[in-house]
């Protein structure tokens, strides 16, 4: 197999087109703190804007392929994800690994050009990304560690642009937070039965579906509580106001296409729902800042 098409295989493994899911939110996070600067040259914004791409796709490249590294043994035990590269054989371990330290080095570096405190606290972030994979073997928290993962990305591009930390990315990261364990208790709804077998962890394993899709709705509309407190504490205007209003209207709808009895629609709620989410919160927000 060649080297390119190998590196194909482990693109798509790890669905690389998925890092929309966080990069809004770095971006966001970068342009709320560009309001607690004076005016800086173009090019200081792009250098910043393109090492924040650079470290959020080394991240995340990172973090999913060690997922699929560490989970190989699981993902082979399941029918729902016995076809992944890595079990199914189109991918070897080696190249596997050799992608997951080159990635982390690529996000090592972009964090090193941004500032000393982004570098600083880089290895905080590459170990949390990598100790979630582990987490459903021992507790059924494991979809808030996945979505500290996430929360990282507002905090860490504000710290990329002004060096330090104020209470507004918080707000944002908690958030962040709150809507990631939200939409994987429901993305973890449909290994309920594995999951029960194999001994692993997971809300939904533990309480049941019926009780995990509203523990799910919970942890969204604590989300989207702590998004109008984010929303008054960022001081932002009616444009953003429309952001946080069909955030809401996306919320109730992932949540109508999922039932105890029918998770034919997870995957529609899971992945086209979410993309919405911030991408639409960027726009906004970030269009209320600059307009």
């Amino acid at each position: 197999m060649t080297m390119t098409r190998r590196l194909q295989i482990t693109l798509e493994m790890i669905k690389i087109e998925h890092t929309l899911f966080a990069l809004p939110f770095a971006f966001l996070g970068a342009t709320l703190a560009a309001r607690d600067l004076p005016p800086q040259p173009a090019s200081f914004w792009i250098s910043k804007f393109l090492w924040i791409t650079l470290a959020m796709a080394g991240a995340r490249s990172a973090a999913m392929t060690f997922n699929r590294i560490a989970d190989r043994r699981i993902d082979a035990a399941n029918p729902r994800t016995a076809t992944r590269a890595i079990p199914a054989g189109l991918l070897d371990l080696k190249f596997a690994w050799v992608f997951t330290i080159l990635s982390s080095a690529l996000f090592l570096f972009a964090a090193s050009q941004l500032n000393r405190l982004t570098l600083l606290l880089s290895p905080v972030a590459l170990a949390s990304v990598f100790l979630y994979s582990y987490t459903k073997r021992v507790t059924a928290l494991s979809h808030l560690v996945l979505g500290w993962c996430l929360s990282i990305a507002p905090s860490g591009a504000w710290i990329a642009i002004t060096g330090r930390l104020t209470l507004v990315p918080v707000l944002l990261s908690i958030s962040v937070m709150l809507w990631t364990a939200g939409f994987d208790v429901l993305y973890a709804c449909q290994d309920y039965d594995f999951d029960r077998k194999a001994g692993l962890h997971s809300i939904p394993q533990r309480f049941g579906i019926r009780r995990a899709l509203w523990i799910a709705r919970g942890l969204h509309a604590l989300m989207f509580t702590v998004l109008v407190i984010f929303f008054r504490a960022a001081q932002l205007g009616w444009i953003s106001s429309i952001g946080v209003i069909a955030t809401a209207a996306l919320l109730v709808y992932q949540h109508s296409l999922v039932k105890s009895d029918d998770l034919s629609r997870l995957n529609a709620a899971f992945f086209t729902t979410n993309a919405f989410v911030s991408v639409i919160l960027f726009i906004t927000i970030a269009g209320d800042v600059l307009i």
